[in-house]
């Protein structure tokens, strides 16, 4: 049956099972002192609500649910090393571990992980077998912070990193991933950091380096490497980008970089922590925002892979208004002709700095890394 018209959402309710527990925001700590522990960031209930309102929400009727999968061991290894894959067993097996800053395996996690992973796989494999041409991995733990042989800011398995990798696999050409959580997607950067066959762009507040497990900075000079080079476009966004500096960005760097790249898939990885109100960001995007990224994204869709886009759930923290931007993101990738739902908080101030920094990062950007792409669609074009 065709099916096109739908948003075909993937979920299973193993992932609820991941439980960090509570302390000081994320640290895990309990100083002795406070009457009252704040859950992680990362807790079921946030997901709680993005199911709640694409299930009884107004998009409720372009939504058709599908079940999700855990994901087999071998899988795991076109994306992690096997000796990172085993750490994980083991450490699951032992009875759970704190791997690195903010982010502890706990029992059920490794469940809730392989599900995430699997869930996504699932969701990538219906586009590639032509059931359906939007698809969204509604996912926890995230995973875009995940490197092949690193857990990272509260990421263990590279869910959108393994879906790429499955396209690639299955014969996709070219695979542009682009990343509108507010912290970089460095985990999937790095397991592409030296193809030139999958494009990365993030785009998310500049907050450099944050650990030994996070070394990667995501400034906008980070452009690939070997193969890869001017294969990787990094956005890092001042503090207080909104509505119009998303936008902005998404038409003068996503938009034209689309153009020479020409995807034959694309993954859309979205976290809703970009937006004015999440406790773990920085930036002001509001559902008007959400909902332009996503109409965005559906045209680069149509225009290049057939309409194909996987979208990948990531962060957003506030645990009301991060499901309302979801349900704005996926109005925007319907591509629906009016918004369905009104934004209950907005608006907050946008400061005015990024149009400068936009500016500075597509001239650089065309000096470094234009003619890199360009170059892997010369013979093609000769021969046509």
């Amino acid at each position: 049956m065709d099916s096109d018209g739908f948003l075909h959402v993937f979920w299973h309710d193993g992932m609820l099972q991941h439980d960090l527990g509570t302390g000081v925001f994320h640290t895990l700590e309990d100083p002795g002192f406070l009457e009252v522990l704040e859950k992680h960031p990362e807790n079921a209930e946030r997901v709680k609500n993005m199911l709640s309102i694409l299930r009884k929400g107004p998009i409720a009727p372009h939504i058709q649910w599908h079940s999700g999968r855990p994901a087999l061991l071998h899988e795991l290894h076109s994306f992690h090393t096997p000796e990172y894959v085993k750490m994980l067993i083991e450490v699951d097996a032992a009875g759970g571990k704190t791997l690195c800053y903010a982010t502890r395996l706990n029992p059920g996690s490794w469940e809730a992980a392989l599900l995430a992973a699997g869930t996504t796989l699932e969701a990538m494999q219906y586009i590639l077998e032509g059931h359906g041409k939007l698809c969204y991995a509604l996912v926890r733990p995230p995973g875009h912070h995940a490197q092949p042989t690193q857990a990272d800011g509260y990421c263990f398995l590279n869910n959108a990193g393994l879906a790429v990798q499955l396209a690639v696999d299955s014969g996709c050409k070219r695979v542009a991933v682009v990343d509108i959580d507010v912290h970089y997607g460095n985990g999937t950067t790095e397991g592409f950091y030296e193809r030139d066959d999958v494009l990365t762009i993030s785009l998310h507040m500049k907050h450099g380096s944050w650990g030994p497990s996070h070394l990667q900075t995501g400034l906008h000079d980070d452009i690939g490497r070997g193969n890869g080079l001017g294969f990787n476009l990094n956005v890092p966004l001042p503090n207080g980008t909104g509505n119009r500096g998303y936008e902005l960005a998404m038409e003068e760097l996503v938009v034209p970089a689309f153009s020479i790249f020409k995807p034959e898939m694309i993954v859309f990885v979205i976290g809703q922590d970009s937006s004015a109100f999440d406790p773990n960001g920085r930036q002001c995007l509001t559902m008007d925002g959400y909902r332009r990224i996503g109409q965005i994204m559906r045209q680069q869709a149509d225009k290049f892979s057939g309409g194909r886009l996987l979208v990948v759930q990531e962060g957003g923290y506030q645990i009301t208004y991060a499901s309302y931007c979801v349900h704005a993101t996926l109005e925007g990738v319907l591509n629906l002709p009016q918004p369905l739902l009104s934004d209950p908080i907005a608006y907050y101030p946008e400061e005015d700095t990024y149009s400068e920094k936009i500016k500075f990062i597509k001239k650089y950007w065309q000096e470094a890394s234009q003619p890199q792409i360009e170059a892997i669609n010369a013979p093609a074009s000769k021969s046509n």
